[in-house]
């Protein structure tokens, strides 16, 4: 769809939106709007409450950011070793879909500093290799994820668990666009709940979210309903389909779904309100995770590893508020199942025309139906 399109590097966006000049907060990102066949539309994100509907509902992850990134060194500590950025992805319980790992184990990702605060691609690997990480742990890879693939390995601490390690030792997990290191507070959306699990990356889409825009958005009769889905590393930059993840659609939201598109479907045709408009991918892979065939969405837990294509469609969702992707990225296979491809085109060719900013301190989009 955009495969062609070159996204210029200076479109990345480097720092949060608050820092981008005083009196700034999150919300102060632009907002791209592909409605139908319609031409794209331009606003401040602050006009969303402006282009729901009372009765819209909208889907949204909890997940909390984790502090992912772990520095350490290879080697056995006979001498200092090679440093090593550790991404922390997803915590394995008794049983995971890929590779079958034990309890306790971790996929990881070992990343190589690039001397500028963040870091560069480096193959994991081989089994066996020990990570010294700080206050005496140790990383063991023991396995690949994908037996294809060197990039995420299946491995075990040593001395101590993840999660305090992660507290003590870990930040956010920081790439190449951007500018320095911001603290974790930077990387939690408005609606992230404290719990166990996490994402090792945030889900970004939410994020522009504040208090005061969810009152206008719950004055206006707009819903929020709750999912969560642990997010891991980011792999889709690569055309690679994301790896299973953890997640929960509850049963109040199941049934808010459910009553909302039961109304709307008896309803005149043409009403406005009561569309289903997920705030990220993660949000429609969750939802969609928990849809039957029937479209009819019933509460469920567990992992997932669902990729949604224009051919698999979409059961739930009617409409989708997201970032803006990489050309390369498998997210926009989603995209595709909501909305038309000449549709995207033609949105992503706007948004590099008028500079708007790429990755997750970027601008959104927001994706609905005629």
């Amino acid at each position: 769809m955009t495969a062609a399109l070159r996204v210029p590097q200076e479109l990345s966006a480097t720092v949060p939106a608050e820092q981008r000049g005083p009196g700034l907060d999150r919300d102060a990102v632009r907002l791209l709007v592909s409605r139908g066949t319609a031409e794209p539309g331009h606003h401040d994100f602050g006009a969303l409450p402006d282009l729901l509907a009372a009765g819209d509902v909208l889907v949204v992850n909890t997940s909390r950011t984790l502090p992912a990134a772990v520095d350490g060194r290879v080697g056995d500590g006979r001498g200092r070793g090679e440093p090593v950025v550790v991404h922390f992805s997803t915590r394995a319980d008794r049983w995971h879909p890929a590779g079958r790992a034990l309890a306790g184990h971790w996929a990881v990702e070992l990343r190589s500093p690039d001397g500028r605060g963040s870091t560069r691609p480096r193959a994991g690997g081989p089994a066996g290799t020990v990570v010294r990480l700080p206050g005496g742990a140790r990383l063991v890879l023991e396995a690949p994820l994908d037996p294809g693939s060197a990039r995420l390995w299946w491995a075990r601490v040593t001395r101590g668990g993840v999660p305090e390690l992660m507290r003590r030792h870990g930040r956010p997990i920081r790439y190449g666009y951007t500018r320095q290191d911001q603290p974790l507070a930077a990387y939690q959306t408005v609606f992230a709940l404290d719990g166990p699990g996490g994402s090792a990356e945030m889900p970004s889409a939410a994020r522009p979210f504040t208090g005061e825009l969810v009152a206008r958005l719950v004055s206006k009769g707009v819903q929020c309903a709750p999912v969560s889905l642990h997010t891991g590393v980011a792999s889709a930059e690569a055309f690679e389909p994301p790896y299973p993840e953890r997640f929960v659609v509850p049963p109040a939201t199941a049934w808010l779904v459910n009553a909302v598109r039961a109304r709307r479907r008896a309803a005149a045709r043409g009403r406005a309100g009561g569309r289903i408009v997920a705030v990220g991918t993660t949000a429609v892979r969750a939802l969609e995770s928990a849809a039957g065939a029937d479209g009819k969405v019933r509460a469920a837990a567990g992992w997932t590893d669902l990729v949604v294509t224009p051919q698999r469609g979409v059961r739930a969702v009617d409409g989708l508020l997201t970032g803006l992707h990489e050309p390369t990225a498998s997210h926009l296979l989603m995209l595709e199942a909501v909305a038309d491809a000449e549709v995207l085109r033609r949105a992503y060719a706007a948004a590099v025309e008028r500079r708007y900013l790429w990755h997750e301190f970027g601008d959104l989009h927001l994706v609905l139906p005629d």
